[in-house]
């Protein structure tokens, strides 16, 4: 197959541009080197691959809302009240000159993801965590994995209370919810060293491979994640709503409408077609 065809094999989901065709071929490419297969973009059946045609096809503005940090603290609020809100120290586009918030404290960028500094004492140098910052600022971020809502966040940084136990990082609880039912939930564990993450159904059953961990104990604000995740995402057929619990109670994270990019793997292979056919079963993208 010669890369005209490969790129041009079925319609073209942007129409005929130069700009969509090379969005197109890259995120076949990036697809291929990660799964080891096409991905099938005009007839997709798995999560990962309707992930892919999301970044082509869907523009809702609502999206790009729901993902900037800043900005969707305040509809939270709104929604479910302030209480679930972690609240921001500091935002703006470059850290200022003196770090005068309590420790610990969390930098972290306005309009990307996994641009985070955990300051957890007074051992650091300013000068670098501003340049790391300001890195994050010159830098336009989703760009070469076509994730085109992130290129629309306002640039920015905000600062953050550490919300962790004794400086260990929270438990991630990400609540995958397809036409506002909350139908698994992904844990995150360890996420600074031996990052990895077991899934459950929503009753708490486990259906991602064994590991080596035993299974967790459910959050026990469990039941009120899940309600504020199908609160949410009411009116998409597909985003993930991810939370933590301090002290018994649960925190918003954030909202992610490209988990993984669809570039993770599933273990087993089988809910990656479980979670495309809930996708599909919501409307589809």
């Amino acid at each position: 197959m010669t890369i005209a065809e490969f790129i041009y094999d079925s319609k073209e989901v942007l129409g005929d541009s130069n700009a969509g065709a090379l969005a197109r071929l890259r995120i076949r490419l990036c697809y291929l080197v990660r799964h080891q297969k096409w991905v099938d973009l005009n007839r997709p059946t798995t999560f990962n691959e309707l992930v892919q045609r999301r970044k082509l096809q869907n523009r809702d503005m609502r999206m790009v809302t729901l993902a900037d940090k800043v900005a969707v603290k305040v509809l939270v609020a709104h929604a479910l009240g302030a209480e679930w809100v972690i609240p921001t120290l500091w935002h703006g586009t470059a850290l200022p000159d003196l770090p005068d918030w309590p420790r610990p404290f969390v930098i972290k960028s306005r309009h990307g993801c996994n641009q985070n500094i955990y300051v957890r004492d007074d051992n650091f140098i300013w000068p670098v965590l501003q340049a790391r910052a300001a890195k994050w600022m010159r830098q336009p971020y989703g760009q070469w994995l076509d994730e085109w809502l992130y290129a629309l966040i306002p640039r920015g940084v905000l600062v953050e209370p550490f919300v962790g136990d004794q400086d260990k990082l929270p438990i991630d609880y990400k609540i995958f919810v397809f036409g506002g039912v909350a139908t698994h939930v992904q844990v995150h564990l360890e996420r600074e060293k031996g990052h990895r993450w077991i899934v459950f159904d929503r009753n708490w059953k486990r259906t991602s491979a064994i590991t080596r961990d035993p299974d967790p104990a459910p959050p026990k604000s469990l039941h009120h994640m899940l309600e504020a995740a199908e609160s949410l995402s009411r009116g998409f057929d597909f985003v993930r709503c991810d939370f933590y619990e301090i002290g018994g109670k649960p925190k918003f994270g954030e909202m992610t409408f490209y988990p993984g990019s669809g570039l993770d793997k599933f273990n087993p292979i089988a809910l990656d077609v479980a979670f495309g056919r809930y996708w599909l079963d919501a409307g589809g993208n």
